[in-house]
């Protein structure tokens, strides 16, 4: 993840309070997803800012709204499970924070990591736009890295990988047309969800750094009229928050859409291409009653 500071700090603080109210209005619990989408809707945050990218490619509103939850998990608002599910914990579900108090979360929870992984910083006052840097890990290097190896794929083989993917997660009979002159309809496959019940579901790949645009899913939405019951989009991009919309639009069949951050949360889910790594985060907190 990469951050945009101001004067003020890193701009992600200023979400601390805003991901807690969504996630209380949403039931305390919500995918990323739709805490973004709640988040935009409670401030008013137009779709220019919404599809405004990082040199990554990554939307730069849901990059800092991810920041925002990795500081709430450390300071124990927020449940830290990895399920794909962002969740208040008892803590979170009674706390209201101003813009002040949550920059105080940030430089505490930043000083830490500083003590942590900065020695020669010990007993020096943290400054707000230094920590910024310091509190960034390694781990989120090998997403950019795996997204620019997806990019360099060619479709075919993009096309197959969305093949592999799919059967890993559960669908039957998939099969890669890929066709010129097929509205853009790349594969179909069948998804059983019990022994009485499947749908058939035709996708389509995009492997480009671009924002997919709503005429993209109208498009593809055409060309699977009266073909399946449900389209998948997957890409290494974007979608617009017009796109978004569209896909989900009332009185039409509705489309799922993979975004290249959801490409990679799948191929960790299904570690397919990476190896997880065990590791372990000093708890400072345990050791308080022996001091």
């Amino acid at each position: 993840m990469s951050k945009r500071k101001t004067g003020n700090g890193p701009q992600f603080v200023r979400f601390f309070g805003p991901l807690l109210d969504a996630l209380r209005k949403l039931g305390g619990s919500a995918t990323p997803e739709e805490a973004v989408e709640q988040i935009a809707k409670d401030l008013g945050v137009r779709d220019e800012e919404q599809d405004e990218k990082l040199p990554s490619g990554e939307p730069r509103f849901k990059n800092q709204i991810a920041w925002a939850r990795f500081y709430l998990v450390r300071d124990g608002m927020l449940d830290s499970s990895k399920r794909g599910v962002w969740s208040l914990t008892d803590k979170g579900r009674t706390v209201t924070l101003t813009y002040e108090q949550a920059k105080e979360i940030f430089l505490r929870i930043a000083k830490i990591f500083r003590v942590q992984h900065g020695p020669d910083m010990r007993g020096k006052e943290p400054e707000i736009e230094q920590i910024a840097e310091d509190t960034i890990t390694s781990s989120g290097n090998y997403r950019e890295q795996i997204i620019q190896l997806l990019l360099s794929l060619p479709a075919k083989g993009f096309e197959r990988l969305a093949q592999r993917i799919l059967r890993e997660s559960g669908f039957t009979q998939v099969v890669v047309t890929g066709q010129s002159g097929d509205g853009g309809i790349d594969g179909n496959g069948t998804l059983q969800i019990n022994p009485l019940l499947s749908f058939k579901v035709l996708f389509q790949c995009k492997r480009y750094k671009e924002t997919v645009a709503p005429t993209h899913v109208r498009d593809f939405r055409g060309a699977m009229a009266g073909r399946a019951d449900k389209g998948i989009i997957l890409t290494t991009g974007t979608f617009s928050a017009e796109a978004r919309r569209e896909a989900s639009r009332d009185g039409v069949p509705p489309i799922e859409l993979i975004d290249g951050e959801k490409l990679v949360d799948l191929l960790e889910r299904l570690e397919l291409g990476l190896k997880p790594i065990t590791t372990y985060e000093l708890d400072p907190s345990f050791f308080n009653e022996f001091e």
